[in-house]
């Protein structure tokens, strides 16, 4: 699987459900986890932050209203987008669900069709670049579908590990992003990286950046990590 596949947590004590939800994500080309209650659920988030939860209301032991709550009330998992499964069919039951941060709400039975939609959607705000989106950013611009970089109008040769950082990096700028998260989003959990290797690669993508001049966009945040801008 690619590392910069985005990821989805699907959270259903079904199991033909949660297998069928999967099943469509991959095709998709999403990268799935999988969680069959809340408590299963909030470990992965913690062991692997995904990009997008889908995660059904009645659950046993713990709800999934409750992990939507927990989730959104904390700053490190604030911004994850949710979208929330429910049999409940009722407005005020929707209106709590989105009240309490869901940021999306899906009765069931649903389509799948338009659930993966939903998803689409919700990772066009988080990771636009997945989605074949122009991300600009200043005078730099990254056309994701193309692979394509420029700078004031002038053509920029970046490698695919340059590439995917800064794709990182231009999807929110100013955002502090340790070494650590760097290479669980560029190189993926499942390969082996020396935290070092991220500092070359930051290092190559300055170069790039300023192959034409202008002033380096990337900052360094001692003891913290890397932003852009």
């Amino acid at each position: 699987m690619s590392a910069d596949q985005p990821t989805v947590l699907v959270v259903e004590d079904e199991l033909a459900q949660r297998e069928v939800l999967a099943y469509n994500l991959e095709a998709e080309g999403f990268r799935v986890s999988k969680a069959a209650d809340g408590d299963e659920a909030m470990l992965l988030v913690d062991e692997d932050c995904p990009d997008i939860i889908v995660l059904d209301w009645m659950m046993p032991h713990l709800s999934g209203i409750e992990v939507c709550r927990r989730l959104k009330s904390r700053p490190d998992t604030r911004s994850i987008p949710i979208i929330m499964l429910s049999a409940r069919t009722e407005e005020v039951d929707k209106v709590r669900g989105l009240e309490t941060g869901a940021d999306d709400y899906v009765i069931k039975p649903y389509s799948v069709v338009e659930l993966m939609a939903r998803v689409r959607t919700q990772l066009r705000r988080v990771r636009p670049a997945t989605v074949g989106l122009r991300l600009e950013f200043d005078d730099i611009i990254l056309d994701s579908e193309t692979h394509k970089v420029s700078r004031n109008s002038k053509p920029l040769k970046l490698g695919p590990t340059e590439f995917r950082l800064l794709s990182t990096f231009m999807e929110k700028p100013g955002r502090v992003w340790s070494r650590e998260q760097l290479l669980d989003r560029v190189w993926g959990r499942d390969i082996y990286v020396d935290t070092r290797t991220v500092d070359v690669h930051i290092g190559r993508l300055r170069k790039a950046l300023t192959q034409h001049g202008g002033a380096d966009p990337v900052r360094t945040v001692r003891g913290a990590g890397y932003a852009l801008g």
